[in-house]
């Protein structure tokens, strides 16, 4: 009810108290759709703040507010030096205006993603400034059309059937939801007539209440049983909404985003351990292929003249076992190639329990994060906060568009480029010093990074995977095989005034892999 009419007409004598006589010495606007006015006289300043980027529609009127140094630009030249004689609410509307020393008006139209401060000449009918100049319909707005007059009688409401929305449209939200709750749909009229008289004498006598029905504070004109606090003055109640719903609101909302982030990575981290953990045991507690290849060697005469199955006795187990061989295979290329895998399967189960290790710091790591962001109660602590972790730039950035692709592969994120300029921003703006930088060789392509995570070592099929997608975004996409090097970031630097995506290498190895896309890797399109 804070851009209420039933609220406005309380807030404006307030406000000529509060303002009658300052002087304005200062007008401009440091956010969008933000306006700043700072009025003074002998003994004090005072400030008007119009918050009106949308949905947030705020007023404030704080006695302190500290101007930054930059990014803040000066507004209504024209009303500076002039006096405010006194502050007037339209009737029935959502609008209130200033009456300055010159004669000229300074409307404050509140009409939620429509508001706007306009300014006027003394007895001219069209504004000559705005503030919001994108809304285009306030260009020829005559104020004076704004004032409303409505019949409140028994005659007018009777002829009306009852109908609050056309008896009384200024009602708002919580004025509907209270006769809602009374059975005013469905009642008599003239049991409609006596919630009405009510509600009216309740309006006329108000206290002012921040209420939080469903997680959203609001400002209440009516009785509450619980509110979040009650005030008897206007300005002061209009001033807590600001900084509970606007601040703290703004403040609680990208906390939470942060600790979402945070809760998901050590969920992803978490699964990541758990199914490493059971493919660990799986190598543990299996026989190694090296045994099957024995088997193998041990009977190439049964795969003379040709044969490419056969059933052999393990003499491991004892057991049967059915062998395959691919057409024109040989046994013992079959074999070797069983032999190299026993060989891989020990670097594989080595690597699971480093990796494993890792991500059980990493983990670690994310809970120590959740814990110390659940503790921060201001903007000031939690932008001190994100400073101190650039590790996470990218997610406490999540909301913009980020200069690049994101996938996940075993856990690992993986970061590809989207042109030549986003490979130059993801190198600068997102990336440690410890990641794996990749590149297509000597051709045109997309910067993609691992981050590493402080990890020493990467698997394998993580490097081959990211390597892959670097292959695929590149002049190399349609080749069977392409080279890619690799090197950890802090050895790829930009050279002052080289073109967009262009750097220097240092310490690369190479890798030859097949192209592959996000949708053969992950089962998506990019």
């Amino acid at each position: 009810m804070h851009l209420n009419f039933h609220f406005l007409q309380y807030l404006c004598p307030e406000l000529e108290k509060a303002f009658q006589e300052k002087t304005i010495t200062a007008c401009y606007s440091q956010n969008k759709d933000e306006l700043i006015m700072e009025t003074e006289d002998a003994e004090e300043s005072r400030f008007i703040r119009a918050h009106f980027l949308p949905p947030q529609i705020y007023l404030s009127f704080p006695e302190n507010f500290q101007r930054a140094r930059r990014n803040s630009i000066n507004l209504f030249k024209e009303i500076i030096g002039e006096k405010i004689l006194g502050c007037k609410v339209l009737s029935f509307e959502r609008a209130f205006y200033f009456n300055l020393s010159s004669g000229k008006i300074l409307l404050f139209k509140l009409h939620a993603n429509r508001s706007n401060v306009l300014l006027y000449e003394h007895d001219e009918a069209i504004p000559f400034k705005l503030f919001r100049n994108g809304i285009t319909e306030d260009r020829d707005l005559d104020w004076r059309t704004l004032n409303k007059n409505y019949d409140l009688s028994w005659e007018n409401f009777e002829k009306l059937e009852g109908n609050a929305s056309q008896f009384l449209p200024t009602l708002g939200s919580i004025p509907r939801i209270w006769l809602k709750e009374r059975g005013y749909p469905t009642a008599e009229l003239q049991s409609k007539w006596e919630l009405m008289q009510e509600l009216l004498d309740m309006l006329e006598t108000p206290l002012f209440s921040l209420i939080d029905p469903n997680g959203e504070i609001q400002l209440s004109l009516l009785p509450n049983d619980n509110p979040v606090k009650s005030f008897s003055n206007p300005i002061q109640a209009i001033n807590e909404l600001f900084y509970l719903a606007l601040v703290r609101g703004n403040f609680e909302k990208e906390k939470n985003s942060l600790l979402k982030k945070y809760q998901e990575q050590l969920k992803r981290t978490k699964s990541y351990i758990q199914k490493s953990t059971q493919k660990l045991e799986e190598l543990r507690n299996s026989p190694p292929p090296s045994n099957l290849a024995d088997v193998i060697m041990a009977n190439l005469h049964v795969f003379q003249d040709g044969r490419l199955e056969a059933e052999l006795m393990d003499f491991y187990t004892g057991e049967n076992i059915q062998v395959k061989l691919k057409p024109n295979q040989k046994p013992q290329d079959h074999a070797a190639s069983l032999y190299r895998k026993s060989k891989n399967r020990k670097l594989e189960w080595e690597q699971l329990e480093k990796t494993i290790s890792a991500k059980i710091t990493q983990a670690g790591i994310l809970e120590s994060k959740i814990e110390e962001l659940n503790a921060i109660d201001d903007f000031r602590s939690l932008k001190s906060y994100k400073k101190s972790h650039g590790e996470d730039k990218a997610l406490q950035k999540d909301e913009v568009i980020l200069p690049f692709k994101t996938f996940e592969f075993e856990g690992f994120p993986i970061w590809v480029g989207k042109s030549a300029q986003a490979n130059d921003e993801m190198l600068r703006g997102y990336t440690k010093k410890d990641d794996l930088w990749l590149h297509a060789r000597m051709v045109p392509g997309s910067h993609v990074l691992i981050k590493t995570s402080g990890l020493k070592s990467i698997p394998l099929a993580v490097l081959e995977t990211a390597a892959s997608l670097a292959a695929f975004y590149s002049k190399n996409k349609n080749e069977s095989l392409a080279p890619v090097i690799h090197t950890e970031a802090k050895y790829v630097r930009k050279v002052k005034g080289s073109p967009a995506g262009t750097v220097m290498v240092e310490k690369e190895k190479v890798l030859m892999v097949i192209p592959r896309g996000p949708e053969e890797i992950f089962g998506k399109g990019d």
